[in-house]
């Protein structure tokens, strides 16, 4: 089976990284929150070990993960993606931090059931251990939420997946990963399939008590 190795991704790849994101983030996502040009340089610049692509054995791009610092206050736990990731800009980066978030991951969907979001996760909590952070936090879209909406409020639906009894495209490969649930934040994103809501996962630092 074809591997992919691990790379921080370069302002080179922007063709690349917006046709993974046209293919991960079909309509009725919003096109406008694909990157651009001007996102991927500020990621590049400002956090490069939090901006990893998927390379294929051809040079191809098959993946993306992009994440940077923040300061987060789990007391606290509301807020939007556009306030975590400033717009996609990333431009709120705190070097001193002590949260790495989770902005975004894809995987093209020819190379789904692969590991490459394992490995995508399992470098990121690597980082996480390596520079002493407490967590790993990311708004997870619940993306099957739509097909169960009509029965389900998005916390009944999350419960629902999280104890196994559904399967979401995008929170059931991350609860495989590690990841646990924090909360529902609703008003997350504009996102049609999960009516704007996401579930918060995280995976603490087992270095820190």
């Amino acid at each position: 089976m074809p591997t992919a190795r691990l790379r921080s991704y370069r302002p080179g790849d922007l063709e690349q990284l917006v046709a993974i994101q046209r293919e991960c983030f079909p309509p009725p996502f919003p096109a406008e929150l694909w990157w651009t040009k001007a996102q991927i340089a500020s990621h590049c610049h400002l956090f490069p070990e939090g901006a990893l692509c998927a390379e294929a054995e051809d040079g191809s791009l098959v993946g993306s993960a992009t994440a940077h610092l923040l300061r987060w206050d789990p007391q606290d736990p509301d807020h939007t993606w556009a306030e975590a990731a400033d717009g996609g800009m990333l431009a709120n980066h705190e070097p001193d931090g002590d949260t790495l978030y989770g902005v975004d991951v894809a995987v093209r969907p020819a190379w789904r059931g692969r590991g490459i979001a394992r490995q995508f996760y399992q470098a990121r909590f690597a980082l996480v251990r390596s520079r002493g952070l407490r967590r790993f936090l990311a708004g997870s879209r619940i993306s099957g939420y739509h097909l169960h909406r009509d029965r389900l409020s998005p916390e009944a639906y999350a419960a629902e997946v999280v104890a196994g009894r559904l399967s979401d495209p995008v929170v059931t490969p991350q609860l495989r990963a590690g990841l646990v649930p924090v909360r529902v934040v609703r008003g997350y994103l504009p996102d049609a399939e999960a009516s704007d809501c996401a579930l918060l996962m995280q995976w603490q630092n087992p270095d820190i008590p």
